[in-house]
């Protein structure tokens, strides 16, 4: 589905996990698509009512499909070939489209759901998502400078917790440090830049106004998107990882946490 408006300044794509129809994410989904498009011309994958299968296999192949070798750098062969599943190009197509990527999703288990997961490992090929080398520099281009590099991503994400208890001491882990491998191990790595989380604690025991209440506060954060800058996180190709892989010693030294991945000394998840 695309949404379209006369005097949209860009193009976005709103991927969807949520099987329930009527329940608070589908409320969320259509308010939130209808407010965007006031801005956006935005294109939709819905993706339990696409079907869409997240099972990575050998159709994901094309003719390298039966032989040896690293999976990813043989759905990279098929992309080139253009032998990817027609609905995997179709996703390709709308994300390769979009200037804003929004993915909502309730958190289940601490994560994304199956679905959403098997989405990124279709959807996100060598080839088409990372893989070249810098020419200047000869590191990967990732982690800020992948083949998606341009495009900034808001996360909408429900949860049954509080904020307390997925807050910085709770007992289910702080969210922002709970979604890292998203925000930096999947978007940052393909250069998307993350905007801060859109977090809906106490989803699953709303009332009425406590729903239209989220709904009010998704559309506020939405007419205010373009101004909000993402965040920091160092890019590869700046030099700050010893061999491309681990931050230099002489870099918050002593440190171990998530935030040692955010330029400067900031905290990750500061802003939300």
């Amino acid at each position: 589905m695309t949404i379209s408006h006369p005097s949209r300044p860009g193009t976005a794509l709103w991927v969807y996990a949520h099987p329930r129809r009527g329940s608070f994410n589908d409320r969320l989904f259509r308010a939130g698509t209808e407010a965007l498009s006031r801005r956006y011309e935005v294109a939709t994958s819905d993706l339990y009512a696409q079907g869409f299968d997240p099972v990575l296999g050998d159709r994901d192949l094309g003719r390298p499909a039966g032989r040896p070798g690293n999976i990813a750098d043989l759905a990279g062969e098929a992309y080139a070939r253009g032998e990817l599943a027609p609905e995997v190009r179709e996703e390709q197509s709308k994300l390769a489209a979009a200037e804003l990527l929004v993915l909502q999703f309730p958190l289940w288990w601490y994560g994304v759901p199956a679905i959403l997961k098997g989405w990124f490992d279709r959807v996100l090929t060598a080839g088409f998502a990372y893989g070249d080398l810098d020419p200047e520099l000869g590191v990967p281009r990732r982690y800020g400078d992948g083949g998606l590099f341009g495009r900034r991503a808001l996360v909408v994400v429900t949860a049954g917790e509080d904020d307390r208890s997925i807050g910085r001491r709770g007992i289910s882990g702080d969210i922002d440090s709970l979604l890292f491998p998203l925000t930096h191990g999947t978007l940052w790595y393909v250069g998307i830049e993350a905007l801060g989380l859109h977090v809906v604690h106490d989803a699953d025991t709303l009332g009425a106004e406590g729903v239209d209440r989220e709904i009010a506060r998704l559309r506020d954060r939405l007419d205010g998107l373009d101004a909000e800058p993402a965040r920091p996180f160092r890019r590869l190709r700046d030099g700050d990882y010893r061999d491309t892989r681990a931050l230099r010693e002489d870099l918050l030294p002593g440190r171990t946490d998530f935030g040692i991945h955010l330029a400067g000394d900031d905290r990750l998840g500061a802003a939300r």
